[in-house]
């Protein structure tokens, strides 16, 4: 298809009037075409109210429905066939076969939430027949299902064009749960959400459901975005991006009439803690491994191992020297966009001015623009300790290696954390009583905990957690990744007394979508 620089509004192509968005080709720096013009307050008003006369209906579509649209829209996504592919690579810079991964996991996840809705459990529905002989007082008959909240606007990430973007997570896990959603495209990859906006406005039409279901908006500042939020017909938001970013939106949220939840995932460095007896037995290969995930993506995930931890001595010391060694011969990597590589760089600087902090090694210097060097770092705890800017993420192929002089100061940085995404432990049998009493500071610290693995590469399945306390996200009972993201965009309903037929389906006396139910106490088989 030919790309338009278009807003889509329902099944509607508009085109915005505010400042123009156009798409940069990293590697090159070459302006891609076409322009997107930005949306206005009133274009996000018309998105909003075509969500809002959507919503009732399609709350209630059937499970089959739901699904098949679901895995309607992974379809017409892999019929954009190359064209997705190379554009996608030219606003990035990521290279072709990451993108076709990451297509395979856009498209992998949407038929994951089919049958997450095809199953019905996420419904929770829990009944409580009536008890009318029961002393002192009968009970009524009581049943309890989870309804959708409404119209969710969802914020495309930058470092994710397809898993995170248009028909990402936040939204297929939003249209899961039987919610309307209105996405404000990311500015680094207008023709990717553009190409992908245009599938699912087609499984929208082909599966014959509301106009509304999806609209797709573009906008160069904050007007648009906060305009989405501070709408009264958008019941939650789902944003992946930095901290100041999500902070604005959970704040511009909080200040409305009637507020609403905010699902940010904001900033992780993802310690790693390196046990003693691990460390002894395999520090070179645990240094390889470390600077593979480091250098994954230029380094350009929300899981990258930013933080390493260990006591010092010399297994720690042959750790960083093999460490170093492999970032000496790794070359530069093209970054996202041209901010996030000017934002890596003052990073990187701010680090190596800062006299608690050595530079343990640099990678090769960049052949062209917007590429990062990879870069290590070593503190001391103590130092680490009483500078909070050596917690402060670095967004790319950078880490710090923080040195303890025992295990009580291990315990101290483990505390002096702010919250994570993830933790890692690498440890051998002689470190379980260690790595046992520091569990639970690191249950508190992060949404998921690793054990002698790399926190790069987060799974799309039931058990997975990509969440935890702040400022990783801005609600550490949620997760972005994996089937219990639906659970973000929904809430309980409790009907008293109801007459069967006026019951909705999933509730009724014969469970006629023969749902696992928890009856009277009981979880039915």
């Amino acid at each position: 298809m030919t790309l338009t620089g278009n807003m889509l509004i329902g099944q509607h192509t508009v085109t915005g009037s505010r400042e123009a968005i156009r798409a940069i080709d990293p590697a090159t720096n070459l302006v891609l075409e076409p322009a997107y013009p930005g949306g206005t307050t009133e274009q996000v008003d018309q998105a909003c109210a075509l969500a809002w006369s959507a919503f009732d209906s399609y709350r209630e579509t059937s499970l089959e429905a739901r699904a098949h649209f679901l895995e309607s829209i992974a379809s017409e996504i892999e019929a954009l066939g190359d064209e997705l592919i190379d554009r996608a690579v030219a606003e990035s810079g990521l290279p072709r076969a990451r993108i076709q991964g990451e297509r395979g996991r856009t498209c992998g996840q949407l038929r994951t939430f089919a049958r997450t809705v095809r199953a019905g459990e996420w419904l929770d529905v829990r009944v409580d027949n009536t008890q009318p002989q029961r002393q002192p007082l009968p009970r009524a008959d009581l049943r309890q299902r989870q309804v959708p909240l409404g119209p969710v606007a969802v914020f495309g990430a930058s470092n994710f064009p397809l898993a995170f973007s248009v028909a990402g997570g936040d939204t297929a896990s939003a249209l899961a749960a039987g919610c309307p959603v209105i996405v404000k495209a990311h500015s680094a990859h207008p023709g990717t959400s553009e190409l992908v906006g245009q599938a699912l406005a087609r499984a929208v039409k082909a599966c014959d459901l509301p106009p509304g279901v999806f609209s797709l908006l573009y906008g160069s500042g904050r007007e648009v975005g906060i305009a989405l939020v501070c709408d009264p017909r958008i019941k939650a938001v789902g944003f992946t991006g930095s901290r100041s970013g999500g902070i604005a939106l959970c704040q511009a949220a909080a200040a409305r009439a009637e507020p609403i939840p905010v699902y940010a995932e904001m900033s992780s460095i993802n310690p790693v803690f390196l046990f003693p007896c691990a460390l002894q037995a395999r520090a070179e290969a645990l240094a390889q491994g470390f600077v593979a995930s480091l250098n994954q993506g230029a380094g350009q995930f929300c899981t990258n191992p930013g933080l390493v931890i260990a006591r010092q001595g010399a297994d720690l010391d042959r750790f960083i020297a093999t460490a170093a060694q492999q970032i000496l011969r790794s070359p530069a990597q093209t970054m996202l966009t041209p901010g996030i590589f000017s934002a890596y760089r003052n990073g990187i600087e701010a680090l190596a001015g800062n006299p608690k902090a050595d530079t343990a090694a640099a990678g090769l210097a960049a052949e062209g623009p917007n590429q990062c060097q990879t870069h290590l770092f070593v503190t001391q705890a103590r130092d680490f300790l009483t500078d909070p800017s050596l917690q402060a993420e670095v967004f790319g192929s950078a880490s710090l290696v923080v040195t303890c002089a025992d295990d009580e100061q291990v315990r101290q940085v483990a505390e002096h954390l702010e919250g994570q995404l993830t933790a890692t432990l690498h440890l051998d049998d002689g470190d379980l009583d260690n790595a046992r009493a520091l569990l639970p500071t690191l249950e508190r610290k992060a949404g998921r905990l690793l054990v002698n693995g790399w926190p790069t590469g987060v799974e799309v399945c039931d058990a997975m957690v990509h969440g935890g306390p702040f400022p990783a996200t801005s609600d550490a009972r949620s997760t972005s990744v994996g089937t219990a993201a639906i659970l973000r965009f929904l809430r309980p309903v409790c009907y008293q007394d109801f007459p069967d037929n006026l019951l909705p389906t999933a509730l009724q006396h014969g469970n006629p979508l023969h749902l696992r139910r928890l009856l009277d106490g009981q979880r039915e088989a």
